[in-house]
């Protein structure tokens, strides 16, 4: 197999942490695709010219961090999202999703946009809803990411991990505590460690 990625995409390093975790890291090989919306790679088999892309043997490729996190669970036979607490999972999941899509798009603006285009309101709107993302988590699910090894933490913890690699001058830790805390513990893990973005 084959995974279109970039170092320092959130979504890619979900897939790599999932890949550690079920000791299928071996089974791929990575494939250097950097890319914006204005410069996609045409080897990527994800028409939508995003990252990651999994190609296989086996079938077509397939796309989408959740949908390659979920293939890579199910080909281990690991239970990353349990079915007592499938919806909380999938919901804080998204939630780190979202948190992703709006450090990304904060960074675009500046990368890709000529500067006299660029829109600070944007990205402070953007910050706004990262911000939102945290206390959200700090105050209602920090339950969640307790007890064994699930999506919800494997996403979360690459999300802040993205925070600290493009937006680490603005402070989302001090007014989080609980959120710091947890993610300074989960953080040493193996898998965060072999997939931390230089």
């Amino acid at each position: 197999m084959e995974l279109f990625h970039a170092a320092a995409s959130p979504y890619v390093r979900k897939v790599k942490v999932v890949l550690h975790e079920t000791g299928q890291a071996e089974d791929v090989t990575l494939v250097e695709s950097a890319q914006t919306p204005l410069s996609p790679n045409p080897a990527n088999q994800n028409p939508l010219g995003k990252i990651p892309c999994l190609t296989r043997p086996d079938g077509p490729a397939l796309f989408d961090s959740r949908v390659i996190c979920r293939y890579l669970a199910d080909r281990a036979g690991a239970d990353l999202i349990p079915a007592a607490r499938q919806w909380e999972i999938q919901t804080l999941e998204a939630l780190a999703d979202g948190v992703m899509d709006a450090g990304i798009l904060m960074v675009y603006e500046i990368r890709v946009r000529p500067e006299d285009k660029q829109f600070p309101d944007y990205v402070e709107g953007q910050w706004a809803k990262i911000t939102r993302a945290l206390d959200a988590i700090e105050a209602q699910w920090m339950s969640h990411l307790a007890g064994p090894l699930n999506m919800a933490q494997i996403a979360v913890a690459c999300a802040l991990g993205y925070l600290d690699l493009r937006h680490g001058a603005r402070d989302w830790r001090s007014a989080r505590p609980a959120l710091a805390d947890w993610y300074a513990k989960f953080g040493e893990r193996s898998s965060m460690q072999a997939t931390k973005p230089e």
